[in-house]
């Protein structure tokens, strides 16, 4: 029997009911790795020794009579920019690659709690730069439904490995869809928490207001147990909000009548693939046959969204990657002098990608650019936070495609940076406004890719978001497809 292909709540079952130890689960999941990884290449860094040893503690436990907890026993994997006592955190980066963090993130604390058994750190686009995994500085990660394709990005291995089934649940950060859109395009669940929720203590920084932790799972369950988890106040973190967290697993359950779920026209943006648009109708019309009552809404400001995006974020991430300066942090190349030096170690350790939003950034920010460029974009980020308060004045949610286009081909955007910028304009708008969305898979397209929709909910209502999202999925058998990949194609 094979388990790799189930969500986290069935094998929690199995394991309190003993149908299966946490050590037979975990080798499933090493003979999962060691079939697709090399074709997958979700991992940086894999922790078997660890893993192990956690399953059988598990194992131990179990034996003993002791309760065990949702995650205990569970194979998962981290996101490589969320910082892991004694295991390397890179960001994908040759900057950071012999960095081994001296303390945990907080929700690495929060997850240890439960001993999950940990797997090891995802692959992920250069500091959370990208939206396609391609900027990784190691290898790119390939998308488990079309090898030739991308995962999204920039949580593409947190995505890739739950799709793949290297990875039961996974961990990933979100900054303008980082979560959302790879867990669109590899056909898993994936939630943006509201911006405060989870700690980001221990998260290395990319643009500060817009970065959120958030889970991928296999469905919704899975997500909302995962949420109870991550979520909390963090004295250590000076964004996180002080607001108490619901049982988020109270949610689960499949009622929607009466929810007025708004339909904002500005997401259906001119070159939206015809099939990922056929689908997202398609569960609008299935949502409103479930009882929700859909009204359309006007999102006027969502055009300048990704211009606004594209200002501050590289901002922000111009300031937060100045420490990485060869004396500092990170790796040094050697000069004639500091400048020289810190010329050297910044060229040569940075990828394209990110030494592009650096200058963007710097610029930005610059004396005579300052009032012209950030200060407006500022001024707009609020503009679009208006909208989405007017928004929701008359409704409950909004729905939306998470991505306009189905995974690309790996390589077919790398010319045209502004092109795959474009890909977020359905994401963006909610990091810029701090609010809670979730992506759960509605279909395919004909080339047999699945297709994302999105749930935008009220701050801090991600209940709402999961109510819907489950009543929407237990509807379907989407969340039930296997990426066909490996000697088991389904």
């Amino acid at each position: 029997m094979r388990l790799f292909d189930k969500p986290a709540h069935v094998l929690h079952d199995m394991l309190v009911n003993k149908e299966i130890t946490a050590v037979e689960l975990l080798n499933d999941v090493f003979l999962r790795i060691d079939e697709v990884e090399d074709q997958v290449k979700a991992y940086l860094t894999q922790t078997r020794k660890t893993a192990l040893e956690q399953a059988q503690l598990v194992d131990a436990k179990i034996a003993k009579g002791e309760t065990i907890g949702f995650l205990e026993g569970i194979p998962g994997a981290i996101k490589d920019n969320i910082c892991t006592m004694g295991v390397k955190t890179t960001c994908a980066s040759k900057m950071l690659e012999h960095f081994v963090p001296p303390y945990n993130a907080t929700v690495v604390e929060k997850l240890q709690k439960q001993n999950p058994v940990i797997l090891g750190k995802t692959n992920m686009d250069e500091f959370a730069m990208g939206g396609s995994t391609e900027n990784s500085a190691y290898f790119p990660t390939h998308n488990p439904w079309n090898l030739d394709c991308v995962p999204g990005g920039s949580s593409g291995g947190s995505a890739a490995a739950v799709a793949a089934g290297t990875a039961i649940w996974s961990i990933g950060s979100d900054t303008g869809g980082s979560i959302r859109q790879p867990a669109s395009f590899c056909g898993v669940v994936g939630i943006k928490p509201t911006y405060g929720r989870v700690s980001r203590y221990g998260l290395v920084a990319f643009a500060s207001s817009l970065d959120q932790i958030g889970p991928l799972t296999r469905d919704v369950t899975d997500c909302a147990h995962l949420l109870n988890i991550l979520c909390g106040y963090d004295a250590k973190d000076s964004t996180s909000i002080n607001a108490e967290v619901p049982d988020f697993t109270k949610s689960l359950v499949k009622d929607i009548k009466g929810l007025k779920i708004g339909l904002p026209k500005e997401y259906f943006v001119k070159g939206m693939d015809a099939d990922v648009e056929r689908a997202i109708r398609t569960a609008i019309k299935k949502l409103e046959s479930l009882g929700a009552e859909v009204v359309e809404v006007s999102m006027p400001h969502t055009d300048y969204a990704i211009s606004t995006y594209y200002l501050l974020a590289p901002a922000e991430a111009s300031s937060n990657l100045a420490r990485y300066d060869g004396v500092s942090y990170g790796e040094r190349v050697d000069g004639i002098d500091i400048v020289d030096m810190m010329n050297k170690t910044r060229s040569a350790k940075f990828g394209e990608e990110v030494k592009r939003r650096i200058m963007i950034g710097s610029y930005a920010l610059s004396a005579g650019y300052y009032d012209a460029y950030y200060v407006k974009a500022l001024k707009v980020r609020t503009l679009v936070k208006q909208d989405f308060d007017e928004a929701f004045e008359k409704v409950d949610l909004i729905v939306a495609p998470t991505a306009p286009t189905p995974a690309y081909k790996i390589g077919e955007m790398n010319s045209d940076p502004l092109k795959m910028y474009l890909q977020d304009i359905c994401t963006i708008p909610l990091n810029l406004a701090g609010l809670p969305g979730i992506s759960i898979p509605c279909g395919f397209t004909n080339t047999k890719m699945p297709v994302g929709l999105q749930l935008i909910g009220k701050p801090l209502d991600e209940a709402t978001i999961i109510r819907a999202a489950y009543t929407y999925e237990q509807s379907n058998e989407f969340h039930n497809s296997i990426a066909p990949l490996g000697e088991d194609k389904k």
